[in-house]
């Protein structure tokens, strides 16, 4: 019995070892591998990379209507030169109308417009902000430029008629219109109607026809002659 309960006691101490062992191998088995110490890495040098940068990629776009909005348009440009002489500048475009101011000769002025009969222009007066117009069917005037380029006008307003009456008893010839105009016997072939402007009166009745007067007829003004080239003064009945 003795020896029977010592092998119990042998087997028990022998089973007990042996699972004390399987325990530790386990531990080391399910243990993590130890960490490398620092001097154990091996450093490795990666070279700075520069940064990615966009790059434009080519598209193509659409061709798109780009829209103008109306502005003013620059008009060719059209002047008239007075040559040869002097040319009046008139309120109007007919020469019936008043001369307010004077183109003189070897002179230009831009042109604004013309009448619809392209006979006339319109112009600046230089040296000033009034409007005035120019005929160009004299051969006084010089056009460069395109006439058909510029607005056209229509005038609203008509000259007022202008007279010279000869209230002496003596014929008298007027320049630069060459007029005859009768004596105050012939009445009313007495009087004539004259575009505004600047006249010279000769008697034509006298020896030598010498100058009478100068006169300014004006639009709506009926101006008289009452001297005659002899001195005599009379009045229009």
């Amino acid at each position: 019995m003795i020896k029977s309960s010592q092998i119990q006691r042998r087997i028990l101490t022998a089973t007990l070892t042996i699972m004390l062992l399987q325990a530790c191998m386990q531990v080391r088995v399910d243990a993590p591998p130890a960490l490398p110490t620092p001097q154990d890495i091996e450093t490795v040098a990666i070279a700075e990379q520069p940064a990615a940068t966009a790059t434009s990629t080519p598209t193509t776009v659409p061709a798109t209507a780009t829209e103008i909005s109306p502005t003013a348009t620059t008009q060719p440009r059209v002047v008239i030169s007075a040559v040869k002489g002097n040319i009046f500048i008139r309120r109007g475009p007919d020469m019936a109308f008043n001369p307010i101011g004077v183109l003189y000769k070897d002179t230009s002025a831009p042109v604004i417009a013309r009448d619809v009969l392209s006979n006339w222009v319109q112009i600046v007066i230089p040296n000033s902000d009034q409007k005035g117009w120019i005929s160009i069917q004299t051969q006084y005037s010089k056009v460069d430029g395109d006439l058909k380029t510029l607005p056209e006008f229509t005038t609203t307003e008509w000259p007022t008629p202008a007279y010279l009456r000869n209230c002496t008893h003596h014929q008298m010839y007027i320049l630069p219109a060459e007029v005859i105009l009768l004596s105050s016997f012939d009445q009313p072939d007495n009087m004539v109607w004259l575009y505004p402007g600047t006249y010279t009166v000769y008697d034509l009745e006298v020896s030598g026809e010498p100058e009478v007067t100068t006169v300014e007829v004006r639009e709506g003004v009926t101006v008289e002659i009452l001297d005659d080239g002899a001195g005599e003064h009379r009045k229009c009945p």
